[in-house]
């Protein structure tokens, strides 16, 4: 069996307790030069995915839910609608195989579901390298640097307010900080209209 990736490279792009992980995945697009598309996967796709995990070690669901999330750095999070019925199906195929344990049932994939990685590993690499191109664009440029500004934000503010308690002072001033630092974002967002003079004055 020949080797294939590991690891998609994308555990440490995003930083940080708010960062674009979080928005990107409620927002499920794809961004890639001037298009965009509505969905990580095309047809098919998700099916050697979820097989390349479970080839990895074996999984319940939600396991296959989170790590792909977590492998996607949060710009997909599919839903339980769309991996329980591909699951199913791969156990109709006889690509994988499902036992219980501990009231859940975990999936196993199955030789042939080896089989069929091997023959579509090419195509499964083409599919990693564009998740993890997807994800640094994300996170490369400004919107890398505002990602890290949102994470040493979050990191420093909680830490601290963890630190000193919910009773001190400084803890009030900072929440108010934050308020004026919100207020000033939405001004730079949406910039009030130039107001215009009355002619003939």
């Amino acid at each position: 069996m020949g080797k294939h990736r590991d690891d998609w490279g994308l555990g440490d792009l995003f930083e940080g307790v708010f960062g674009f992980g979080e928005w990107a995945g409620r927002h499920r697009q794809r961004w890639h030069g001037s298009g965009r598309r509505h969905q990580m996967f095309e047809a098919g796709e998700l099916r050697l995915v979820i097989l390349r995990l479970l080839k990895e070690r074996p999984r319940h669901g939600y396991d296959v839910i989170k790590a792909l999330e977590d492998r996607m750095a949060g710009c997909y999070t599919p839903s339980a609608g769309t991996i329980y019925p591909t699951l199913q199906m791969l156990e109709d195929q006889g690509l994988v195989r499902a036992e219980e344990a501990d009231g859940k049932r975990v999936y196993h994939i199955t030789p042939a579901g080896e089989a069929l990685l091997e023959e579509r590993r090419g195509e499964l690499d083409e599919i990693i390298d564009r998740v993890r191109e997807t994800v640094r664009d994300f996170a490369g440029g400004a919107m890398g640097e505002l990602n890290k500004a949102f994470g040493q934000v979050a990191a420093r503010t909680f830490r601290e307010a963890f630190r000193r308690g919910p009773g001190d002072p400084a803890v009030r001033r900072v929440a108010e900080i934050l308020r004026r630092t919100a207020d000033e974002i939405e001004r730079e967002w949406n910039p009030p209209a130039p107001e215009t003079g009355r002619e003939g004055l």
